[in-house]
């Protein structure tokens, strides 16, 4: 571990968010481009759900020792609609929310700092799988196949519904 600079407690400086797929990309994001000497500094826990993430922010800000909360959510068919939402619970808080997210991550300062995510990319409607696509190499040999795969079934057979299309191909890809 870098002795340089202290890495922050698990119990300071958190990220909440919906569920075990999010909890289990943002980890293996962060082990594949983390330094080597550089430990995880937050505790990362999925909170089932956005009903039940949302009601989560109120007692994630008043955790004992809290510096730091990070909250990812999928932005799902209303980027503003999602905004409204996680930025009402923060507000009810006292926390002063922009009126729309920043392109490049919204960061808040305060005590403790917030920070939001809204997948795909803090400006288009989506969810985690539509960020997955965008990291898919473009000479990737299974993607074609994933795709034309989920492409093929009847739409009357798909186990899916029509809004999740890309997430059943990005699972399939897996």
């Amino acid at each position: 571990m870098n002795t340089a600079t202290p890495t922050p407690s698990p119990e300071s400086h958190a990220l909440i968010v919906e569920g075990q797929d999010d909890l289990h990309v943002i980890t293996h994001i962060w082990w594949r481009h983390a330094d080597a000497d550089i430990e995880l500094s937050a505790s990362i826990s999925e909170k089932c759900g956005i009903r039940k993430l949302l009601p989560s922010i109120e007692g994630e800000l008043k955790a004992p020792g809290r510096r730091a909360l990070g909250i990812v959510v999928d932005a799902d068919d209303d980027l503003s609609a999602r905004w409204d939402e996680v930025a009402h619970c923060l507000r009810s808080e006292n926390i002063r929310v922009p009126d729309a997210p920043d392109p490049n991550g919204t960061i808040i300062e305060g005590n403790p700092r917030v920070g939001i995510w809204l997948m795909p990319d803090n400006a288009s409607r989506g969810e985690l799988e539509d960020f997955i696509v965008t990291m898919i190499p473009s000479d990737d040999l299974v993607w074609p196949l994933a795709t034309n795969y989920i492409d093929g079934i009847p739409t009357g057979h798909r186990k899916f519904a029509d809004r999740k299309e890309t997430r059943a191909k990005v699972h399939a890809w897996l």
